[in-house]
């Protein structure tokens, strides 16, 4: 074993080392004692006995047995011992590199005061979004003058789900400034539609990776005030960027120049526009997603500690069958 293995549990190895210091122990008191009772036992007398100790065979017979008994109990006692060693668990260090394979999803939710009627709804569909979901990271931001990141991309999907949860049970508000428009109303103007897509392309980590990049926008395309960027512009950064923009338009169909706007903008970045209330919105969605390949994302390298028995399994089974060999030997 390399000087990088540890024992998990070492005291199993004090255990072992104990069990065999009571047998050792054992042994000797009882050949001890049968000596003492062979000294005492009326024994047989043999003529000439001492020259046959004086025999050179005989004597090498002895010496023979007494080397096999030493070897006997110095192979057994390795073989206790390397089992305590095996018990013990011995773990040597390993570095992984945790690889995800998927792709990040960024919902993208305009908080803006007309929206306000429609947005639990769309919270239930990014709900519904989730669950056709499958090791995809997903983050969440939220915008109207500003945006603000209400988690970042991740695959806890538990935690994703408590967090819209969250966001949709703060519609149900009675104060002057709800629970979401905090930070959300730190400039001039209002849903400034353009700006919060930028806002939602710029939350995409590992840059340098080409992975499958994608925005879930939910808007009604209603701006009001001056945005630094247009819908349009918005739409070109993130095609440069290479990421699809997937809009869910609760007014598609009422107000046609705002809809084919945002049609416009979703088509510019290989995406699409959808009805909210459209029944194929989710399935359509998560389709389209999932047809672009999963890309393997590297995560950080860690340093995990496994099990590494197999050097003292194999040591351990060679002095059992040296034990059982010298056994055989000496016909015991």
């Amino acid at each position: 074993m390399g000087a990088d293995v540890a024992l998990n549990t070492w005291w199993l190895v004090l255990v072992a080392l104990g069990v065999l210091i009571v047998a050792v122990v054992a042994g000797i008191l009882l050949g001890l004692r049968g000596r003492e009772r062979a000294d005492t036992a009326p024994g047989v007398l043999v003529s000439r006995a001492e020259r046959l100790r004086a025999l050179p065979s005989f004597r090498s017979a002895i010496r023979r047995r007494m080397s096999l008994l030493s070897g006997i109990l110095i192979v057994g006692a390795v073989a206790v011992l390397l089992g305590g060693v095996v018990a013990a668990r011995p773990m040597s260090p390993k570095t992984v590199q945790p690889i995800n394979t998927s792709r990040d999803i960024m919902l993208c939710l305009d908080v803006s005061g007309s929206m306000s009627d429609v947005d639990v709804e769309v919270l239930r569909v990014f709900e519904e979004l989730l669950k056709g979901f499958k090791g995809e990271r997903i983050g969440l931001t939220i915008f109207n003058s500003s945006p603000v990141q209400v988690f970042p991309l991740t695959d806890d999907y538990p935690f994703v789900k408590k967090q819209l949860q969250q966001l949709r049970s703060s519609f149900d508000y009675h104060d002057e400034t709800p629970e979401h428009w905090v930070g959300t109303l730190n400039g001039p103007g209002a849903s400034l539609i353009g700006d919060g897509l930028a806002a939602c392309t710029m939350r995409f980590d590992h840059a340098e990776d080409d992975r499958s990049r994608s925005v879930i926008l939910a808007t009604d395309n209603e701006l009001a005030g001056a945005s630094i960027l247009t819908i349009e512009e918005a739409a070109q950064y993130a095609s440069s960027q290479k990421v699809r923009v997937f809009a869910l338009n609760p007014v598609q169909g009422k107000d046609e120049k705002v809809s084919k706007q945002l049609e416009d903008a979703a088509a510019l970045t290989g995406g699409q526009s959808y009805a909210l209330r459209e029944t194929t919105t989710v399935g359509d969605i998560i389709t389209e997603i999932q047809k672009q390949e999963a890309t393997a994302l590297k995560g950080q390298a860690q340093v995990i500690r496994v099990d590494s028995p197999d050097l003292a399994i194999a040591l351990m089974l060679v002095a059992i069958l040296g034990f059982l060999t010298l056994l055989w030997r000496m016909r015991l």
